[in-house]
């Protein structure tokens, strides 16, 4: 994904920091805003997974730290629930003014009942998505129990949340009583999707069980069975971001795929970025993301196929896919057809292919070996196995690889 890192003023005229997450080739489907837990930032792990995840399905997300939280001015000890709401209503305005409207809107815990309030606010909001939200913003109170007393009597408390010290006064806690969330469920009328983990320590599954009473349909329910509340297993935060994506496209709709036939000769249909994350690399092509990585024992996180591998992949496509065509042109039985592809480098001296092919052989000279070995099935007589073996040999793909190719490599301005 591609990171623009922006700010936008609030209504204290206070600059909040932010991070808009990009599809690699920056045609977003839509715009999501998500807002992070109470005392969490923009940067939690759990978020930053997520957004890459949506990321990935073609989404932008913007993600920002709320008043004197992260990396954003004002002074945290001010703020109240009605101030978090503040913040988010900039940050879609912001998003309207700079961008498009958030059409998707994400939070997470009490970020995800800032996003419930003010859902209904905003037209181009089209879909609502909550991770271990709470029904009641009130249930703060259960974390700052030890603190509690003293909050009643002297008016405010410095708190320890998550090892790090945070001034709580008492108008926090007295506004959060006030707040009917409920009501703004029902009414939001939003399509809504509701995470929740039954083992939750910090919010309870009966929360998700209030909101999904509260919310009308169309609404929905995933159980992330064993997760804690802040996702921190990077697997149950992926599994969020990929469902999540796959959920709000049917409400915010889909990026058309690029047609071939209307293209301009000149116009990219491959996109490719490699970020800071090791060798881990995004790619989007006829506009469908893929990753592209190499194995941890060579330096990198092995999320997805090296290079050579999409080379591989790529000759055994072409050659499925033509014997796919030349089948079905002759009406020939054939069902399925599966290439098995081994690359390897090897000396030319070894290469008994080498001389028929017509490749010269230099003393020490090395050379690229494709194998395809090819599996077809269907009642296909032997001299119909036989001519689809040599068409195969004959793919696009295949007659590049054998071909001389040009390449140039230029800075884009």
């Amino acid at each position: 994904m591609q990171v623009k890192i922006v700010t936008f003023e609030n209504n204290r005229g206070e600059r909040l920091a932010a991070r808009l997450d990009l599809p690699v080739d920056t045609r977003p489907v839509a715009y999501a805003l998500f807002t992070h837990c109470f005392t969490c930032s923009k940067n939690l792990k759990a978020v930053t997974t997520i957004s890459r995840a949506l990321t990935d399905q073609g989404y932008a997300v913007l993600r920002f730290d709320f008043t004197g939280l992260g990396e954003s001015e004002g002074d945290f000890a001010e703020t109240t629930f009605a101030t978090n709401l503040e913040d988010l209503q900039a940050a879609c305005r912001f998003l309207s003014a700079q961008y498009e409207p958030p059409a998707l809107l994400v939070g997470h815990s009490l970020g995800g009942a800032a996003v419930l309030a003010v859902a209904g606010e905003f037209p181009e909001v089209k879909a609502v998505a909550t991770i271990g939200a709470p029904c009641n913003p009130a249930h703060v109170r259960h974390l700052l129990r030890p603190a509690l007393e003293t909050i009643e009597t002297a008016g405010e408390a410095v708190v320890d949340l998550g090892g790090r010290p945070f001034r709580i006064k008492k108008q926090f806690l007295e506004e959060l009583e006030r707040v009917n969330l409920e009501e703004q469920v029902r009414t939001m009328r939003r399509p809504l999707l509701l995470f929740h983990s039954p083992t939750d320590q910090i919010v309870g599954i009966e929360n998700a069980a209030c909101l999904f009473q509260a919310a009308r349909h169309p609404k929905s329910f995933v159980s992330l069975d064993q997760a804690d509340h802040l996702l921190s297993n990077p697997d149950d935060a992926a599994f969020v971001g990929e469902v999540l994506g796959a959920w709000a496209r049917r409400y915010v709709g889909h990026r058309p795929l690029p047609d071939p036939r209307r293209l301009d000769p000149g116009e990219a249909r491959v996109v490719v970025r490699t970020g800071r994350a090791h060798y881990r690399t995004d790619i989007v092509a006829d506009g469908h993301a893929l990753v592209a990585d190499e194995p941890a024992a060579l330096g990198g996180t092995d999320a997805g196929p090296s290079p050579y591998g999409y080379l591989a992949a790529a000759l055994g496509a072409c050659t499925t896919i033509t014997l796919r065509l030349y089948a079905d042109r002759k009406g020939w039985p054939l069902e399925a057809a599966t290439a098995y592809i081994y690359h390897e480098k090897m000396h030319l001296n070894d290469c008994t292919e080498c001389a028929e092919q017509g490749i010269v052989q230099t003393p020490g000279g090395k050379i690229d070996r494709f194998t395809v070995e090819l599996t077809l099935e269907g009642a296909l007589e032997a001299v119909q196995q036989q001519r689809l073996l040599e068409i195969a040999g004959r793919c696009p793909v295949h007659r590049t690889l054998k071909s001389p190719v040009v390449t140039r490599t230029r800075l884009r301005d």
